[in-house]
């Protein structure tokens, strides 16, 4: 039998048993004797004390799982008259696998569900699941968080739950993916966030657990309702609306109807195709009531297009005034939303989100949502934050100002405070990158 068929050379192989789905192999160590007693610490005044037979797990060969059954020596110790086993070099110490398949197993399960890389090696589901949290508790204790000076907390659906996301806004990166979107579970995650007093703006939906929770720990911070979750509410409100107006209908003006939806939805200024432009006209002025549904959709929308947080306000009420009362429950929702959040909404007018991040981030989670099915949480979190490949390590060149010990010095001639002195300095992004994240998920090669 070739003694380095396992290419581990602290092995020495007796004997080897195969069959369709397997190897095992009886082995002994070749190891010399111990240098001192671990329980007692004194120099070996030691004897062999029989050996037992012991199982474990290396890596996969010719597609084939690996059992290496190793007669292991125990010895006993004439001072503290205890025993132990002699060492296994290649062998990790805490589960019966080999050091060298803890490896495979940590990149394995990157890749594939935990149920899949057990049934690969021969092991338990449970021991994988194991090896991969400690993986990714050790990647974690390396990682140099810093907290961001503008934090978005958004969630996706994944897995059949709700995981909440966090991103920097600013950088465009995801710092984090929490297993569920709990109060409990967010403020826990910010109280442990170092330089969390770095957190001037706080970029969320409108789901009460965020605002509690940011309020609980950062209170100092401003919250800001970003456009996108506003005025997709607009447009549900004309989908109702849209969808009412079936019921008056013949079958085959409710199928156009349902087929011309997307002109209804797009921004009137976007429409450039004359057929579309007719389409709209035509469902419009036959129907004064979804007419006047897309009208106030797109004076809502007009909204955003304001300058100032005080002429924003007063689009709004004007808005509001112009709601007929046969439409007011199709905008309940989103009137009810500006009341309850109308702070945060209005913020946006004052620290507005550019829609790069926005629309960068609604992509990446609708391609999550797909991609997810085939990973398990911790993976997929895993993936994302501590694959090397996505993340943003490049840093930041930023013009700043930078205090010297002349800046307070005046002009004596012009008597006139001296211009603070700036430079370029480079501060590092933490995170992955949204935009990396989505194309390889998009390709295929994530």
């Amino acid at each position: 039998m070739p003694i380095n068929m396992l290419n581990l050379p602290s092995l020495n192989i007796l004997d080897m048993v195969e069959d369709e789905y397997d190897y095992r192999f009886l082995v002994e160590t070749i190891s010399p004797l111990p240098s001192h007693c671990p329980k007692c610490g004194t120099v070996p005044n030691l004897y062999k004390h029989g050996k037992k037979e012991q199982l474990f797990f290396d890596l996969p060969m010719h597609a084939k799982r690996v059992g290496i059954l190793i007669k292991r020596q125990r010895y006993k110790c004439r001072e503290c008259n205890e025993t132990f086993f002699e060492v296994l070099t290649d062998m990790d110490k805490s589960r019966s696998v080999t050091k060298r398949l803890i490896k495979w197993i940590e990149q394995a399960s990157l890749k594939k569900p935990f149920t899949n890389v057990a049934e690969d090696i021969g092991v338990n589901e449970k021991t994988v699941r194991n090896i991969f949290q400690d993986y990714v508790a050790r990647l974690e204790q390396k990682q140099d968080i810093k907290a961001p000076k503008w934090l978005g907390i958004d969630e996706v659906h994944l897995l059949r739950n709700y995981r909440c996301v966090i991103t920097d806004v600013e950088n465009k990166t995801i710092i984090d993916l929490l297993r569920n979107r709990n109060q409990d579970t967010v403020i826990r995650y910010l109280s442990q966030l170092p330089n969390r007093n770095r957190i001037k703006y706080v970029a969320m939906d409108m789901w009460n657990p965020y605002r509690r929770a940011v309020h609980t720990v950062i209170p100092d911070a401003t919250i800001v309702i970003d456009k996108f979750h506003v005025v997709k509410m607009a447009n549900e409100a004309l989908e109702k609306i849209r969808k009412a107006n079936r019921e008056n209908i013949t079958a085959k003006e409710r199928k156009q109807l349902k087929k011309d939806r997307y002109v209804l939805l797009t921004r009137k200024s976007e429409l450039n195709d004359f057929d579309d432009q007719l389409k709209l006209q035509i469902w419009t002025d036959n129907f004064p009531l979804l007419g006047k549904g897309y009208e106030l959709k797109e004076k809502f929308f007009d909204i955003y297009d304001a300058k100032s947080i005080d002429e924003a306000y007063q689009l709004y009420q004007s808005w509001f005034t112009e709601i007929p009362k046969e439409l007011m429950p199709y905008f309940e929702t989103l009137i009810k939303s500006m009341t309850n959040w109308e702070e945060e909404i209005f913020n946006y007018f004052n620290l507005s989100i550019t829609n790069a991040y926005t629309e960068s981030l609604n992509r990446l989670i609708k391609t999550m949502n797909h991609v997810g099915r085939g990973y398990s949480f911790e993976a997929l979190r895993a993936k994302m934050l501590f694959t090397q490949g996505y993340r943003k390590t490049k840093k930041k060149k930023k013009f700043k100002e930078v205090s010297t010990t002349f800046d307070k010095m005046y002009d004596l001639q012009n008597i006139q405070l001296k211009p603070p002195t700036l430079k370029w300095v480079y501060e590092e992004v933490y995170g992955a990158d949204i935009s990396t994240l989505t194309k390889v998920m998009e390709e295929g090669s994530f």
